[in-house]
């Protein structure tokens, strides 16, 4: 491999991968955010917002506003067919847990009530709206009947609808901006008016705040579980950022796994934040068991040979026998407004999980709720 790094981050990687449940398994999941949410209708919406004096391009999710958008029939046709292109020692294809969200907002019925209300849509309607066309949520059921492609929760909406409701009802421009474009997620948290990210649906300012959370949680599981015909069992945050004091309601709901970092930022509200320490397989009160991920492939970010590197992360968690829990997010994919970029994604995606089996022919894909049995009946 031709991998290299720090020696400290060399130490880090391999000390991270030391606590929480092992496996002599190679066990590989593909986990990517976002899928379901609408980011960037456009490249018009894109260009119309640069041309307002909004900043797309300098902070960290600007890759993300550029690229990332609703998939098509084609990008799923073609990942499908990637995925489709290798066996694993159990004769099955790779497989991606795309972590979706369900709604986004309804623009027109928000600003017929002068911002006062909150609507939103399922995200079947958006496709239809942006002329996807009945195939591509077909072909979302395929994926799922060909375990290709087998979704998770990520929350109804990639958005935190009280902060947002609150900035567009202040007049902030920014928002109302990229509301007109039919978007809410440029860069926010810089702003102190605003004081988070749009992106972060769970994050919170006030207690009332969390109030709201559980509604979305609710009635998000519901329509999850109407639009797959099934109940989603594994949740991923927005952003990472939820309080632990909303992990019994989604125990109730029948969450029984939840996404977290090693060292997880908790919101405490009004700016603050706590830290809680975690592990893979560490089991909450309430019953929930906690995935950590531990290596990253994001093709769509330049200067960094992603192939090598994932691999190497690979055979770290591999080392400590740890499964390989790889962040992947849906912007690495998609060619609606690019289709060059969804093409150099799938590219470097086949080149990984070709090299995955040649360099352990013994590994399993498995979903994220699949691993989620395996730990917990372990």
């Amino acid at each position: 491999m031709k991998y290299k790094t720090s020696a400290r981050t060399l130490f880090l990687k391999n000390a991270s991968n030391i606590p929480g449940w092992s496996s002599k398994r190679k066990l590989v999941v593909f986990e990517s955010d976002d899928w379901g949410s609408i980011r960037t209708p456009s490249t018009e919406a894109y260009d119309n917002l640069k041309r307002d004096g909004i900043d797309m391009e300098s902070d960290e999710g600007h890759l993300y506003n550029k690229y990332d958008s609703l998939a098509g029939s084609a990008d799923l046709s073609s990942l499908f067919e990637v995925l489709n292109s290798v066996r694993d020692s159990t004769d099955r294809p790779a497989v991606f847990t795309p972590e979706s969200v369900v709604a986004n907002p309804d623009f027109e019925r928000i600003r017929q009530s002068g911002y006062k209300e909150y609507f939103y849509v399922p995200f079947t309607e958006n496709l239809l709206d942006q002329g996807h066309g009945e195939d591509t949520f077909r072909l979302w059921k395929e994926g799922i009947e060909n375990r290709l492609f087998v979704p998770q929760f990520h929350g109804r909406e990639h958005l935190n609808v009280p902060v947002w409701m609150r900035a567009l009802q202040g007049g902030l421009s920014a928002p109302l901006s990229a509301f007109k474009q039919g978007m809410w997620g440029i860069s926010t948290a810089d702003d102190q008016r605003i004081g988070l990210e749009f992106q972060a649906a769970f994050d919170y300012q006030v207690p009332e705040d969390l109030l709201y959370h559980k509604k979305v949680l609710v009635s998000g599981l519901n329509l999850f579980e109407k639009l797959f015909d099934y109940r989603a069992s594994y949740f991923v945050p927005p952003n990472g950022r939820i309080s632990s004091s909303l992990e019994p309601l989604l125990a109730e709901e029948g969450i029984r796994l939840l996404s977290v970092s090693k060292i997880n930022r908790e919101p405490l509200g009004h700016g603050k934040d706590g830290r809680r320490l975690h592990w893979l397989g560490q089991r909450s009160r309430d019953g929930l068991t906690y995935l950590t991920r531990n290596c990253v492939f994001e093709p769509v970010k330049p200067g960094i040979d992603w192939v090598d590197t994932c691999l190497y992360e690979i055979s770290t968690a591999f080392r400590w026998k740890k499964p390989a829990l790889i962040s992947s997010h849906r912007v690495n994919y998609i060619g609606t407004l690019y289709p060059e970029n969804r093409d150099r994604g799938l590219i470097f995606l086949r080149q990984l999980i070709k090299r995955i089996v040649t360099n352990w022919p013994e590994v399993e894909f498995v979903s994220s709720a699949e691993l989620g049995e395996i730990i917990q009946n372990g």
